[in-house]
């Protein structure tokens, strides 16, 4: 992953941009949000994607025009083909949060770097909620993105993932996770429509705020030149670290209270209203 921007300016801003929600809406990508990126590099500014996402579910080429990636809400850092961070969970861990899940029946996907991994069942499971069920309004076009790289696993402790993204459970996320405390955390779904029964599992000490450290140390950036946007509760923390913070309307109230600026959905260009607010991009010269 190589740098798309040529040569760094030394008064550049370094974006973090959330992908589900923000850069792309029920999986589907602006062309205004690719070029605004591709603008407000030449223009001397880094823009990383940071994702919730692992580096597994997000497609290659998506990941491409980026400067670099956060994924696993913070926990996988990657810079110009330099993986600066790789945190997972420990085999104790994982093999616990297996057995809960089991217990309460929850739809779960395991998400590593390299792949992601669901039990044959789970597969089955999510195939009717992502496509048939009531939800599936709610992917639309995402679901086979999802779909499409998941590996089947017999034995899911085995496995090794960073983040548990599950749907479905018999009891709410937040009550599972007390079961887990301290150690692991739990964040609501980016989906609403999913309620209280689905959830996302981390470490409890990773979140990308983290991760945009990692990149923050590695190049010696000053805070107030990075930016960050997101519409998520797993954006919070990195829409407060940031020198400014940007949420998409309708977002979670907690980051609209949070932000500097509010900017519209995907579906409106959102993107590009940012970049040309923060100065990252020229606004298009209108005729009077």
């Amino acid at each position: 992953m190589q740098a798309k921007s040529g040569v760094f300016s030394p008064v550049g801003k370094t974006v973090f941009i959330d992908f589900d929600g923000t850069y792309a809406h029920n999986g589907v990508i602006p062309a205004a949000h690719v070029e605004a990126v591709r603008r407000a590099q030449r223009n001397g500014h880094r823009v990383l994607l940071c994702t919730g996402r692992p580096k597994a579910l997000v497609a290659a080429d998506d990941v491409a025009v980026f400067d670099g990636l956060v994924a696993a809400a913070g926990g996988y850092v990657e810079v110009d083909g330099q993986v600066l961070a790789d945190r997972r969970f420990p085999a104790y861990l994982a093999a616990r949060i297996v057995e809960l899940l089991e217990a309460y029946r929850g739809v779960y996907i395991l998400e590593g770097p390299d792949a992601a991994y669901v039990t044959p069942a789970a597969r089955q499971r999510l195939i009717d909620l992502l496509t048939t069920g009531e939800h599936a309004a709610s992917f639309g076009e995402a679901a086979d993105g999802i779909l499409a790289p998941l590996l089947i696993t017999d034995d899911p402790a085995a496995e090794s993932f960073a983040k548990v993204t599950c749907f479905d459970l018999l009891v709410p996320a937040a009550r599972l996770a007390t079961e887990l405390a301290p150690e692991i955390g739990v964040v609501p779904s980016s989906i609403g429509s999913l309620g209280d029964k689905a959830g996302e599992f981390f470490l409890a000490e990773v979140n990308k705020s983290v991760g945009i450290a990692v990149v923050e140390r590695h190049f010696g950036l000053d805070r107030a030149d990075i930016v960050a946007i997101g519409d998520s509760h797993n954006d919070l923390e990195m829409v407060a670290y940031a020198g400014t913070g940007v949420a998409i309307e309708g977002g979670v109230p907690e980051l609209l209270a949070l932000a500097d600026l509010v900017v519209p959905t995907p579906e409106q260009a959102g993107l590009v209203v940012a970049f040309e607010r923060l100065g990252l991009i020229d606004s298009p010269v209108r005729a009077a």
